[in-house]
């Protein structure tokens, strides 16, 4: 018997009586439902592109679209429809709504457009309102309204911040994405400088969100937890390992994402998901009471939803008087930056063709609207393999060192994907590393001298967010691809943000989904580099993201 059989759900026939057949095809179709039937489910929807499924995560635009999506999902909570109000619309289409009320409680609305096809009633359009939810557990790992309160003045009042399950905050445990390590953990004594800026600035503390296990990802999937969700193109990955403050800041749930960049985790999110990221010069934000992963490149950052808030955010923790934030230089606060743009070949020849199409029309708005003094120009940093062969090297050998005791003391606690590189890092010799020390030496004063009179800028990664449904072996090929783009700028310790100036079309669609532009300037040079981005966005012709035919969740 299925839920709808066991309840006799309450039809309200405005219309008339409903076609027994429709109501027929209705409680097979919720069976299926039920029990997960992949093949059941695909066949109730109606074939072709034009066929609708949409839920608060955002809207699906195709029969293969929605069946990715289900593939992906996993079944839904055990649910008893309740009631069914029926409307006839036309010939051979009907309007069912209904309401279903879930085992553990909360109720849940379907909307879905029937029409009678050859092959009997399909749905060609549905709409699903799920239970409400405290909050998404694949995003926050604990949050509050607030879970601390900042200072009641301040640059940042009114802001909410998402803080990487990465960061010591008094009281609380850190749990680096990985459940054993949480329960392993002690409860902080104090909080972590880079913390403390914020709320010292005014912006209170909304929770603390999920990142990837030991942030050994660029993914943003975990394993434990579940994938956040990608606001921007709904059914891809959200970008990693700052995946929870990335999705949480993109869904409106938090202003700021206090996060981490050691080979991009910044700055791919910030791509996938159309927001802002800055990650700041390597040293400048001080990383105590940060978990580290690999103390020769991982550097502090922040995720925001525009320029503008992000600016606040730099201003005020990379100044003397937030304090605690930064020993150095204010990041050239009254100085700009050189004039001079240059793009790196290699880098650009990384990127898709959609990508390095949007990029380059990016490029001609700019020097058409006179917003660079010079036209932009190219130049070689070299084989990208160079840069991220030895950065893989030397960032295993000093994870493994960071991780290698819990990790012993807790065999097959981490996910199959994280587990394999701790793996292959365990197998990393002194040797190996020493050389591979070596060898990044001379790449790292490369970029150094090419920044001092010039500013990078290229695609941040290779192109739009992959689907979650992707087989393992293409979101390695992307994984790999995406690494070679990001590890140049963390080599060599420089600033790099990532704006969300492109729109490329996604892999099964027309339509659109962002890709940043990443800016990479001489160190110590953050607060120019923010400026620069706001001033080169506003500059450009605005391009208008449409929402991409990817897979919604719940």
């Amino acid at each position: 018997m299925t839920s709808v059989e066991q309840n006799a759900p309450e039809t309200t026939r405005a219309d008339g009586a409903p076609p027994a057949a429709l109501l027929a095809a209705f409680e097979a179709y919720e069976r299926a439902v039920q029990s997960n039937d992949l093949d059941e489910l695909d066949a109730w929807f109606a074939p072709g592109d034009a066929t609708l499924r949409g839920d608060d995560s955002g809207l699906l635009v195709g029969h293969e679209q929605i069946s990715e999506f289900r593939a992906q999902r996993g079944g839904v909570a055990k649910r008893t429809i309740e009631r069914i109000e029926y409307r006839s619309l036309a010939d051979g289409v009907a309007l069912l709504v209904s309401t279903s009320r879930f085992a553990t409680g909360g109720l849940g609305l379907q909307t879905q457009l029937w029409q009678q096809l050859p092959q009997g009633w399909r749905i060609t359009a549905a709409h699903v309102t799920p239970r409400p939810r405290a909050f998404d557990r694949s995003i926050w790992r604990t949050v509050g309204d607030p879970l601390f309160q900042g200072a009641w003045e301040g640059p940042l009042e009114g802001l909410n911040v998402a803080v990487k399950d990465l960061f010591a905050i008094r009281g609380y445990r850190i749990g680096a994405g990985n459940p054993s390590y949480l329960d392993s953990a002690k409860a902080e004594t104090r909080t972590a400088p880079a913390v403390k800026d914020l709320l010292r600035g005014g912006a209170s503390l909304r929770g603390i969100a999920r990142t990837d296990e030991f942030a050994y990802s660029i993914a943003g999937d975990n394993a434990h937890f579940g994938t956040p969700p990608n606001a921007a193109v709904p059914g891809a990955l959200p970008g990693g390992s700052s995946s929870g403050p990335a999705s949480a800041v993109a869904n409106g749930q938090a202003d700021i994402g206090l996060a981490t960049d050691t080979a991009g985790s910044v700055r791919i999110p910030a791509s996938y998901q159309g927001l802002w990221g800055l990650r700041t010069t390597h040293d400048l934000v001080p990383r105590q009471g940060l978990l580290p992963l690999a103390q020769s490149f991982d550097t502090v950052g922040w995720l925001t939803r525009d320029g503008e808030t992000l600016q606040r955010v730099a201003d005020w923790c990379l100044s003397y008087d937030s304090s605690e934030s930064t020993a150095s230089a204010a990041g050239q606060r009254g100085e700009d930056l050189p004039g001079r743009l240059v793009v790196p070949a290699e880098v650009l020849a990384a990127a898709s063709p959609e990508t390095v199409s949007a990029f380059e029309a990016f490029l001609r708005e700019l020097e058409e609207r006179g917003a660079v003094a010079a036209p932009v120009e190219r130049a070689s940093i070299g084989e990208l393999a160079s840069y991220q062969e030895p950065f893989r090297i030397v960032q295993g050998a000093e994870a493994w060192r960071n991780n290698r005791p819990w990790l012993e003391a807790h065999p097959g606690a981490t996910g199959p994907a994280v587990a394999a590189r701790f793996l292959a890092a365990s197998q990393i010799t002194e040797a190996q590393e020493q050389a591979a020390r070596d060898a990044l030496a001379p790449l790292s004063a490369r970029l150094e001298r090419l920044v001092r009179d010039a500013v990078l800028l290229f695609p941040t990664a290779p192109g739009a967010a992959p689907s979650r449904a992707a087989d393992a072996s293409s979101i390695d090929a992307i994984r790999t691809a995406t690494l070679r783009m990001t590890t140049p700028a963390a080599v060599a310790g420089l600033p790099a943000l990532s704006a969300p100036l492109l729109s490329v079309p996604t892999t099964s669609s027309a339509q659109a989904a962002p890709v940043g532009v990443c800016f990479v300037s001489r160190a110590g040079s953050d607060l120019a580099l923010v400026r620069l981005g706001r001033r080169l966005a506003s500059a450009a012709a605005p391009t208008p993201r449409a929402t991409s035919r990817a897979a919604t969740s719940a």
